[in-house]
C-alpha cells in the first residue's frame, strides 16, 4: 500500500493531474492530490474573468503540479497553469487547423485589448479589432465571440488574435450571397457611407457596398464627389460592372440618365454659335460647357485675335457666360473644339481695311531681334520690319544698330496676312528708291559722282546728286596711271567723270570707273586724230585735235 501510494517524483512534477477539493477556506482551496500534503490555490485562480468563482468541497478539478513540496512541506500546485497548459494544447491544434477559437475581450491594454481563450490569455491589437476604426469598444467587452488566432509563441507565452479576420470573412461569405443576387444593368438603391477624392462608397446591403466613380456621378464636369453627394445620402443606382474574382461592384448614377453625346453633330453644327459657361480653366485653354454634360474646349490659341503667349485664366474666369463658335465635333472621342475669338471682331480684316498695302503708319519698336524690329500697331498688334526693309544702302546688321527699343518710326504697310495674322512692314520704303533715280542710265553711260567716303581700297561715291544712288570705284579704277591709282588724291565732296561698266538691278551695285572713261577717251581721240601707222603719240594727236578745234572756232 505504501509502495503504491508514493508516485514517480520526475513524471509527476510539471504536469497536469486531477485533484479533489478538502477544503474551502477564506481565499484558497485546498486541494489532495495524491500526495503526502495538500496543497493551495488562490480562489482567483478558479474565476472565469469578470465573474467569481464557482467551488465546493468534493469537486474534481485539475491542477499543474509545479513541485511536490515547498520550504512548508506543502505541495505547490496552480489551478491557472493547468488551464494554461491545457489552454496551449488546445490552441495549438486550433492554430494548426485555422480554425476559429471562442474568446472573450476582457481589458484595455496599450496597443489594444486582452481576450480570454478559456485559460490562455492573447492579445488584439487595436487595428484588429473591427474593419473599421472603433471608437467604443464597451459593447465588445465580456461577451463570447470568435477570433482568428494569427500568431502564437508558447516559449514566450504570447498569443495574437484577430476579430476583423473573422469579420472580413463573414462580411465577404455574405457578399458573395449578395452579389449573386446582383447583375450588371440592374437599378439600385443605396445609402452613400462614404466619399473620397475619387468617388463615393454607396451600400447596397449591409455589408455589401459598390465604388461610384467621380465620373461616373454625372455627365457633367464633377471636380469633387462632395459636389453632388454627402454621407447618408440616399442615391439610386446603376450596376455597371461586377467583377467575378473580386466581387467588387462598380456603380454609376449617370448612366440612368440618356447620353447627351447623341446625335451632337446634328445639335452643334460647325460655325454655329452658342452660348455657354466656363466651367474649368487649364494652361492649355478653357472648357465651356455648352448644357448639362456637353462641354467644349476652347484651346488658347483661338481665346484671342491678338494676345499671345498669355495664360487663359487672364482673358476668361470661371463660370463666366460667353459666346463660343463650333470649330470641330468629335462625336466617337466626344470631343468639341470651341473658339472665342471667333465671335469678335478680327482686328487683323479690321487693319487690312483701314491701312491697305501702300500705307504709312507710325508706332513705337517693341523689340529688336536679329531678323529685325517689331512695331507695335493699334490693339497690342504688332507688324515686322525684316533686316532688308531698313536701309536702302546699308545692310541691315550695320542699319539695325541704328534703332532702339521705344524709339517712334514710321514705315510702310507692305503685306497683311489675316490668316497668318502677321503684317509686314518697311521703313527704307518710305522714302524714294534711289534706284529709281538713275532713270535710263545704262552701261558705258558717263556720270558725274560727288565723293562721299574716301577707303584704302577704293572711294565711295554718289550718281547724280544727293539722293542719287551709291556707288564704289575700286583702287585700280581710279585712273589709267598706275601712279594716280591713289584713293588719296581724292576728297569728300569732289565731282569726278566717271564711266558706268554695270548694272546689276537684283543686287542693287552700279559699277563705275574713272579709268574706264580715260580709256574710252584716248581711245575716241586716236581714232578721230590720228592713226596706228603713222607713229604720232597721243600728245601729238591731241595737240592736232586742239590745233583742228582752233581752226573750227575761227
Amino acid at each position: 500500500m505504501l509502495e503504491a501510494s508514493l508516485v514517480d517524483r520526475q513524471n509527476f512534477e510539471e504536469t497536469v493531474v486531477t485533484g479533489k477539493i478538502t477544503a474551502i477556506e477564506k481565499d484558497v482551496a485546498v486541494i489532495d492530490v495524491g500526495l503526502k500534503t495538500e496543497g493551495r490555490v488562490p480562489l482567483k485562480e478558479f474565476a472565469q474573468p469578470g465573474k467569481p468563482a464557482e467551488l465546493s468541497v468534493g469537486d474534481s478539478v485539475e491542477v499543474y503540479v509545479e513541485r511536490f513540496e515547498n520550504a512548508n512541506g506543502e505541495a505547490v500546485i496552480s489551478r491557472e497553469k493547468a488551464r494554461r497548459e491545457e489552454a496551449w494544447d488546445r490552441l495549438e491544434k486550433i492554430f494548426e487547423k485555422s480554425e476559429r477559437v471562442d474568446g472573450e475581450i476582457f481589458n484595455r491594454v496599450k496597443g489594444g485589448f486582452t481576450v480570454d481563450l478559456g485559460g490562455a490569455v492573447a492579445f488584439l491589437p487595436g487595428s484588429q479589432v473591427d474593419i473599421r476604426p472603433v471608437r467604443d469598444a464597451g459593447p465588445l467587452m465580456n461577451i463570447p465571440q470568435p477570433f482568428r488566432i494569427l500568431k502564437m509563441d508558447k516559449r514566450r507565452g504570447n498569443i495574437v488574435v484577430s476579430r476583423r479576420s473573422i469579420l472580413e470573412e463573414d462580411r465577404a461569405e455574405h457578399r458573395q450571397e449578395v452579389v449573386k443576387e446582383l447583375s450588371e444593368g440592374d437599378e439600385r438603391d443605396g445609402v452613400v457611407k462614404n466619399i473620397t477624392d475619387y468617388g463615393a462608397f454607396v451600400e447596397l446591403a449591409p455589408g455589401v457596398d459598390g465604388l461610384l466613380h467621380v465620373t461616373d456621378m454625372s455627365w457633367s464636369r464633377v471636380n469633387h464627389p462632395s459636389e453632388v453627394l454627402n454621407v447618408n445620402d440616399s442615391v439610386r443606382v446603376k450596376i455597371i460592372k461586377i467583377n467575378p474574382e473580386t466581387h467588387r461592384i462598380s456603380l454609376g448614377i449617370k448612366q440612368l440618365h440618356p447620353d447627351p453625346w447623341q446625335g451632337v453633330a446634328a445639335k452643334y453644327p460647325l460655325s454655329a454659335k452658342f452660348s455657354g459657361k466656363v466651367t474649368n480653366i487649364t494652361d492649355y485653354g478653357a472648357f465651356v460647357e455648352l448644357e448639362d454634360g456637353i462641354e467644349g474646349l476652347v484651346h488658347v490659341s483661338e481665346m484671342s485675335w491678338v494676345k499671345k503667349n498669355v495664360h487663359p485664366g487672364k482673358i476668361v474666369s470661371t463660370s463666366q457666360e460667353v459666346e463660343v463658335m463650333v470649330l470641330e465635333v468629335d462625336e466617337s472621342k466626344r470631343r468639341i473644339s470651341l473658339g472665342l475669338k471667333q465671335c469678335m471682331d478680327n482686328p487683323w480684316d479690321r487693319f487690312a481695311d483701314e491701312h491697305p498695302v501702300g500705307s504709312v503708319i507710325e508706332g513705337e519698336i517693341k523689340n529688336i531681334t536679329e531678323f529685325g524690329l517689331f512695331v507695335g500697331l493699334n490693339e497690342e498688334m504688332d507688324g515686322m520690319v525684316h533686316l532688308s526693309d531698313l536701309d536702302w544702302n546699308l545692310s541691315g546688321e550695320e542699319a539695325i544698330k541704328n534703332y532702339e527699343k521705344g524709339q517712334t518710326v514710321q514705315a510702310k504697310v507692305l503685306d497683311v496676312d489675316p490668316e497668318k495674322e502677321r503684317i509686314s512692314l518697311g521703313v527704307k520704303q518710305v522714302g524714294a528708291d534711289p534706284m529709281e533715280s538713275i532713270g535710263e542710265l545704262k552701261r558705258g553711260d558717263d556720270v558725274t559722282c560727288t565723293v562721299t567716303a574716301i577707303e584704302s581700297g577704293g572711294i565711295e561715291v554718289q550718281i547724280s546728286g544727293s539722293d542719287g544712288p551709291k556707288a564704289f570705284i575700286r583702287k585700280s579704277d581710279l585712273s589709267k596711271e598706275r601712279n594716280e591709282q591713289r584713293p588719296d588724291r581724292f576728297a569728300v565732296g569732289d565731282k569726278i567723270d566717271a564711266r558706268v561698266t554695270g548694272i546689276d538691278a537684283k543686287t542693287r551695285r552700279i559699277n563705275v570707273s574713272i579709268k574706264a572713261r580715260e580709256v574710252a577717251e584716248e581711245k575716241e581721240a586716236v581714232e578721230q586724230y590720228g592713226s596706228a601707222d603713222s607713229g604720232a603719240s597721243l600728245g601729238d594727236i591731241l595737240g592736232a585735235a586742239l590745233k583742228g578745234d582752233e581752226n573750227k572756232k575761227d
